[in-house]
């Protein structure tokens, strides 16, 4: 669209940031909701951290 000098506006950046916060927001609200709905945090601080099954040595050695 800017082949035509019409198109060609100038945009001020801070109206482009918030039309870009609006639109995650708007896009995300379902996904962050389920997220909050289950606890779900992406970060690890706070996170319980599981051991796990730990390999201490194997009985079987084959020679």
């Amino acid at each position: 669209m800017t082949f035509f000098s019409v198109f060609d506006v100038p945009v001020f950046w801070p109206i482009l940031l918030c039309y870009w916060v609006v639109l995650f927001v708007l896009t995300m609200k379902r996904q962050i909701m389920h997220m909050i709905k289950y606890k779900y945090v992406p970060f690890s601080i706070g996170k319980q951290k599981y051991g796990g099954k730990k390999n201490v040595g194997s009985s079987s050695s084959k020679d």
